[in-house]
């Protein structure tokens, strides 16, 4: 139940840490696609799930110092701002 809680979790926030850290110029927009998909293959073939920023990380898209300057943004951003990109992403699915 614990794992399904952070997945939960996960996928409802790791399109607004990618939209930050795109905004930031962290990484391209091609980039957090590619891990996004990363993530879904992830979840439909049962793997561990894995957070974005540590997708990204692994790939060596984004230092672990940027992880922490968009989680530190995430959590002063009001959530709303993102809504227009959380709506685009679920038109994509």
């Amino acid at each position: 139940m614990g794992n399904d809680f952070i997945e939960n979790l996960s996928n409802r926030y790791s399109p607004q840490f990618g939209k930050i850290a795109v905004d930031m110029g962290f990484i391209t927009a091609e980039q957090l696609t590619e891990a996004i998909a990363e993530q879904a293959e992830d979840s439909l073939y049962n793997r561990p799930h894995r957070y974005i920023g540590y997708i990204l990380s692994e790939k060596g898209w984004i230092t672990n110092e940027q992880v922490d300057i968009v989680i530190d943004i995430f959590l002063k951003a009001p959530v709303l701002e993102y809504q227009p990109f959380l709506n685009s992403l679920l038109k994509l699915a």
